[in-house]
């Protein structure tokens, strides 16, 4: 199953009628080494881009409209088995009809990778990174203007994911069973647990039977974390070997912020002089030579610095300290949700999964350059405060991505005119039989697995979007006729995502008596 129709198989069940327009970018697979920037040496990661844009159709007479869109990346270390689905942004423009199909699309993207039976990536352990920060908007543009769209608060944010979360787990938990084990961890920095869990119950009450942790992943031992161990498994990991760095994430800034931020480098020595003229030829390969060994030099040590600062700092301080930073106490409370899912990923019968290349690309991937610059014309060329003006970008895009696909196919190669010189191109020489050229044996097994041979660059070229490709993996559609939702007592269909309504009290206030 691939991701787009596992997309259209949650949207399934949203009640009502309406059709759905899909549009799934996902990247071929890249080397990215920034990962764990603090870790010596660096584990190798290899990342793709996520984007998921879905439009709905009211009436087969109407022009779809985009409702929603969701932003991550996947991030692949062969060397613990271990794959990080990050969710950077979800979005909604308010155009939906009710209820709103953003929770069933998140879900059902979470649960395709979570479940081992539909993860497109060989690894035995996932997990799952969100950052819960409530803002007007994220992926479209001006949909803050449009009056029907009413954003989460902060607490109700941080509800609605950990009540997404709980919901995916427990259907993995049908689906796969004791085969898989899941831990669930949130932290809500400045609030303590009784806090923290009272202000999420008031929302939304839980209902399932999961068992959620307050705090953080890195200090359990039973899901291996992404990160390897240190050389000899004897010293314990520091802050840089724990916490994984994220685009736009505030633990990535304090780690940098830790790491650079320092007064032990002294005061510089002056800068070296440049040498006479008639000097300067006796002695440069001398001066290159010493310049060389003292940029070396002067690199390491600013590494050595920057990694003990990074050592100063335990996890536990890292999170305490977190609860003072601007983003987490800027007036609205944020939340850090955690998965982790371990279990096989493959069944027993693909035997040659781990001599597969992690950068070889998959069908219906593209490349990174198409899906940036899809993201790019979303954030920058288009809005979205009105329904006619969302018509409008939601067409413009959606017919570029289709001829991203159909012009990368259809673009006629250029006819080579023969040259009228007289010179030819010269017959290839026969084929010589000779003795096969002498190759290099392959590696030895590592604990069963043949290691993956780092190849730089990229030895796989780019993957070229198609019809076919569009057809099959990026765009689908699906018509969904259900019954309609439920109604409110005021008439209005309740609406997936929002909390029930506060139930308020009025206090009569007593008049005091007078005596006559």
């Amino acid at each position: 199953m691939t991701l787009r129709d596992a997309l259209l198989a949650g949207l399934n069940s949203l009640p009502g009628t309406r059709e759905f327009h899909l549009h799934v970018l996902v990247s071929s697979p890249r080397k990215h080494g920034n990962l764990f920037p603090f870790a010596n040496p660096r584990p190798r990661s290899y990342l793709q881009d996520i984007l998921i844009l879905l439009s709905e159709q009211t009436t087969p007479d109407s022009s779809s409209v985009f409702v929603s869109a969701i932003e991550a990346c996947v991030y692949n270390i062969p060397t613990t088995s271990c794959a990080i689905l990050y969710v950077s942004k979800v979005d909604s423009t308010g155009q939906a009809t009710a209820p709103s199909p953003t929770p069933a699309l998140v879900r059902a993207l979470l649960l395709f990778y979570a479940d081992p039976a539909t993860r497109p990536i060989s690894v035995n352990h996932l997990w799952i990174h969100v950052f819960a920060r409530a803002q007007n908007q994220y992926l479209f543009p001006n949909s803050s203007e449009y009056p029907n769209k009413r954003p989460l608060s902060d607490i109700k944010l941080c509800a609605w994911w950990k009540r997404q979360f709980s919901t995916v787990v427990g259907e993995l938990a049908s689906r796969v069973g004791d085969t898989c084990r899941t831990k669930l961890y949130y932290i809500l920095p400045g609030l303590s647990e009784f806090e923290a869990h009272h202000s999420l119950e008031r929302v939304y009450p839980s209902t399932g039977s999961c068992s959620w942790t307050y705090g953080h992943p890195y200090s359990q031992d039973e899901i291996s974390l992404p990160c390897p161990c240190p050389s000899g498994g004897d010293s314990p990991r520091h802050l840089g070997q724990c916490i994984p760095s994220f685009d736009d994430d505030p633990k990535s800034r304090f780690i940098d912020e830790i790491a650079y931020t320092t007064d032990a480098d002294g005061v510089r020595s002056p800068e070296r002089k440049r040498a006479r003229a008639d000097t300067l030829k006796t002695h440069e390969e001398d001066t290159s030579s010493a310049d060389a060994s003292e940029k070396k030099e002067g690199r390491s040590k600013k590494e050595d610095q920057t990694l003990k600062e990074v050592k100063k700092v335990s996890v536990e301080e890292f999170w305490e300290r977190m609860s003072f930073r601007q983003e987490c106490i800027a007036g609205a409370v944020t939340g850090f949700f955690v998965i982790a899912v371990s279990g096989t990923s493959r069944p027993a019968s693909t035997v040659t999964a781990s001599e597969v290349s992690p950068l070889a690309p998959q069908a219906g991937q593209v490349s990174s350059q198409m899906n940036k610059r899809v993201l790019t014309s979303l954030l920058t060329a288009h809005e979205f405060p009105s329904v006619e003006k969302a018509v409008w970008s939601t067409k413009v895009i959606e017919d570029s991505i289709r001829g991203l696909c159909d012009g990368l196919k259809s673009n006629p190669l250029p006819l080579v005119i023969a040259d009228r010189s007289g010179r030819q191109t010269p017959e290839p020489e026969p084929i010589r039989s000779t003795l096969a050229p002498p190759q290099t044996p392959p590696p030895r097994l590592v604990n069963g697995k043949r290691p993956m041979v780092d190849i730089s660059p990229n030895p796989f070229p780019e993957p070229v979007a198609s019809l076919e490709t569009y057809h099959s993996y990026i765009y689908g559609t699906i018509a969904v006729k259900n019954c309609p939702p439920p109604m409110k007592e005021h008439g209005e269909a309740t609406s997936a995502g929002n909390g029930r309504p506060p139930i308020i009290t009025v206090l009569t206030a007593r008049k005091k008596r007078t005596k006559s």
